[in-house]
């Protein structure tokens, strides 16, 4: 049986790369490339006669989540791989979200980018070791996903935690003060602190982010 497949990939040196992996399988034909998102699209509304799509994240017009929010909307019996080169969560979960069936990373050996293609077509999900053991660890932790560089900037101190824990009992700030032996224009310097840190501007914003970070 053949399987019909397209791959889109802002940059041409990669695409043949691909190409040159997935011609050692007499059944796989490639039937056409794209270097955007919005290029596949045209080529799609030509002829959406695919069973697959190996599709890039990062590019330009139209990058790959996008791209494959609007394939899965019009074409969903299409297949989309993700093939890109980094394991990010942030990317990672995107794609899943916007209909992904599969994440490999571009430098995957022919045999198991032919393995993860028959799998995902079969109603599997084609996705490598370290991206699956990520997808699982977002599932569990979902408010990684946030945005897990700015956690390490959110370290609050003791007493900035104490002052939020306060805060999100809806407490006012002579409240606060009396409870922690502070005075109002401490806690006040305190909240000012932890709105600059959280890079929020009031204080139900501050209560939900931390709360959503689990410092609270």
């Amino acid at each position: 049986m053949e399987i019909k497949v397209a791959i889109v990939d802002d940059n041409s040196f990669l695409i043949h790369a691909i190409k040159e992996k997935l011609s050692f399988f007499d059944d796989i034909t490639i039937k056409f490339t794209a270097l955007n998102g919005s290029e596949l699209l045209s080529c799609l509304s030509d002829n959406h006669n695919l069973d697959l799509i190996l599709m890039d994240i990062e590019m330009p017009v139209l990058n790959g989540i996008e791209t494959t929010q609007l394939v899965k909307q019009k074409y969903p019996q299409i297949k989309i791989i993700m093939l890109t080169a980094f394991d990010n969560d942030e990317h990672i979960f995107k794609a899943i979200k916007a209909g992904a069936d599969g994440y490999l990373l571009k430098e995957i050996n022919p045999e198991d980018l032919y393995k993860g293609i028959k799998e995902t077509l079969n109603g599997g999900a084609a996705m490598n070791p370290s991206i699956a053991l990520k997808t699982l660890k977002l599932l569990r932790n979902p408010i990684d996903i946030a945005n897990p560089k700015d956690k390490d900037e959110l370290s609050l101190t003791k007493r900035e935690v104490e002052v939020l824990e306060q805060l999100s009992k809806g407490l006012s700030y002579t409240l606060i003060a009396d409870n922690l032996f502070l005075s109002p224009s401490t806690v006040r310097k305190h909240i000012e602190n932890i709105y600059k840190k959280l890079q929020v501007h009031s204080k139900i914003e501050a209560v939900q982010k931390a709360r959503n970070y689990n410092i609270i």
